[in-house]
């Protein structure tokens, strides 16, 4: 016979572990499942060097603040999965690791049935913590490079060593793209480094770290739905910058004075040689001017609060790329690091709320399905929804919601399942 719970969290990251603080402090009975060991992603998909991009003030999880003595520092992927089990272990929560649920569904009572790798649950309510990267992204040009040439997911890179000597090709800009660009040009590595249009900030500006300033402006707790366009805010890359070292900029033109070799995005794999975009200048000013135009805003900012910060200067671009895009052989490479992202994968879950791309339909983490719910996506409410910064206040939200009290819906409200008739449920 299968267990049942009140609501079973699926995924035991920062995520579903807030979730299950909520859920133990209010009494609910709950299960926590984990594919893998809690804090999975932080253990397993991060080079030597990774550090958070956010200072540790903001890992600041339910009932367990940051406490350290370096508040304004980052956190490497080593300290990170050292808080996360100490966490854990501040309030013990029902945690089943190294479970893995491959299927969710429905069922026309009314209950939600879960099979895994150990045995069938239910539960009158499901929380999704998986997080939004599920399964590395690698577009399929990649299969017309030479055999020859090594390539890795940005989630297998560790360190320069781990790829053999020669020059290497990064593609893409994002955090990853740019922090092991980063990595491999500091271990003197000959670095071609496909650009796409992903934003930078300044790590620091005026005295302060720049998501600092950001936290007080209020960027932080702005919903989503204070956006003209919810799905476009939802896909957007991040800012670039890092938190190594102590935190600095990231600066691709200075990398090009240095000898890395920029490219604008990469376009196709034809007969050996790689053919790149003529948009390495638009991404490059485009990133530079919404680094300027933070730098705004937060002079703004100064101005009206009549804060007392030092002034400083401007930056100034140091580097111009040619008129013509660079052209780049295959043979030249010794290896190919993709850090093109990842794809959602919720193909275990048979429960229709998912749109036209797979992402799932929700209002603040809230489905259309009563009981299921998500937690722990980028812009789930607001820009810290997918980092340490928002996850308590998310989860608080969501435990708001499943232990109100519950009533009939409406006719109209009613769900149809696949395959049954329509029935009336509990909201």
């Amino acid at each position: 016979m299968s267990e049942h719970f009140t609501v079973v969290v699926v995924g035991g990251g920062q995520a579903g572990l807030s979730m299950s603080w909520h859920l133990g402090r209010l009494g609910v009975d709950h299960v926590v499942l984990e594919r893998d060991q809690a804090g999975h992603e932080w253990r397993d998909r991060r080079w030597d060097s990774f550090c958070l991009v956010t200072p540790n003030w903001q890992v600041d999880l339910p009932g367990f603040p940051y406490a350290g003595d370096d508040p304004d520092g980052f956190m490497s992927g080593a300290e990170v999965v050292e808080h996360l089990e100490a966490y854990a272990a501040s309030f013990a929560p029902p945690l089943r690791q190294g479970v893995t649920v491959t299927r969710l569904r429905r069922t026309a009572a009314g209950i939600f049935a879960l099979q895994t790798s150990d045995g069938d649950l239910t539960a009158d309510q499901v929380v999704v913590a998986t997080g939004p990267y599920h399964a590395p992204a690698v577009p399929r040009l990649a299969e017309r490079l030479p055999a020859g040439i090594t390539q890795l997911h940005s989630s297998e890179y560790r360190r320069a060593s781990q790829l053999p000597d020669g020059d290497v090709l990064v593609v893409g800009t994002g955090q990853s793209g740019c922090q092991i660009a980063e990595d491999l040009h500091l271990a003197g590595r000959r670095v071609h480094l496909a650009v796409g249009s992903a934003p930078r900030a300044a790590r620091r500006y005026r005295g302060r770290d720049t998501l600092t300033w950001l936290d007080a402006m209020g960027h932080y707790a702005k919903g989503v739905d204070e956006f003209g366009d919810v799905d476009e805010v939802r896909v957007r890359a991040n800012h670039y910058m890092t938190g190594r070292d102590g935190g600095r900029d990231i600066d691709l033109r200075l990398f090009a004075t240095q000898g890395m070799q920029l490219y604008g995005r990469l376009l196709d794999v034809t007969e050996g040689a790689l053919t790149f975009g003529s948009d390495l200048t638009i991404n490059l000013d485009n990133a530079d001017a919404v680094a300027e135009g933070i730098k705004d805003a937060i002079d703004r900012w100064i101005a009206a609060k009549g804060i007392d910060a030092p002034t400083e200067s401007r930056y100034v671009p140091v580097w111009e790329p040619p008129s013509e895009p660079r052209a780049l052989e295959a043979g030249e490479l010794a290896a190919v690091v993709w850090a093109t992202g990842f794809h959602r994968d919720h193909r275990w879950i048979q429960v229709p709320v998912f749109d036209g791309r797979g992402y799932p339909t929700h209002d603040r983490g809230v489905t259309s399905c009563p009981g299921l719910y998500f937690l722990g996506l980028p812009w789930l409410w607001t820009w810290g929804s997918g980092r340490f910064a928002g996850i308590a206040r998310d989860a608080a939200h969501l435990a708001a919601k499943i232990t109100a009290p519950r009533r009939l819906r409406k006719a109209e409200d009613v769900i149809w399942l696949a395959g049954t008739a329509p029935e009336t449920v509990a909201a």
